[in-house]
């Protein structure tokens, strides 16, 4: 699987947001957990193997994993809220309110995306790759 991902004649850059709008997509259906545990293995020798920092894809595929716990229509968090919010909030009122912090999320990732800098800077400072 990573010689067939890696000889593709696609830009590496683009390979990894494939990987994270997969990540974002079944973030809308899965727990998380399940999302790592499918998606690490075969992703995980793909970024080294295109020669990525592995801090700096851990922390994009934490934003995307988090992003997919508010993300409609399965969200994790999303039915938590439910729970806690009064009897007259609708799971419709819920999705319109969360649809900012999406929106912020998704933004944060293309951030990351666009400066590595952003994910790798402290672990630097401790010494880490």
């Amino acid at each position: 699987m990573t010689n067939f991902i890696t000889h593709l004649s696609v830009p590496p850059l683009l390979i990894i947001i494939g990987m994270l709008i997969v990540v974002l997509v079944l973030g809308c259906f899965m727990e998380t957990v399940a999302i790592m545990m499918i998606t690490l293995p075969i992703y995980m020798p793909v970024v080294n193997a295109l020669g990525f920092n592995t801090v700096w894809f851990g922390v994009l595929m934490l934003i995307a994993l988090e992003t997919g716990l508010i993300t409609p229509p399965f969200g994790v968090t999303l039915f938590v809220m439910k729970g806690v919010a009064p009897p007259g909030i609708t799971m419709a009122d819920i999705w319109r309110a969360v649809t900012p912090y999406v929106v912020v999320d998704v933004l944060c990732l293309v951030l990351v995306l666009a400066m590595p800098v952003l994910a790798t800077v402290v672990p630097s400072l401790m010494g880490m790759r």
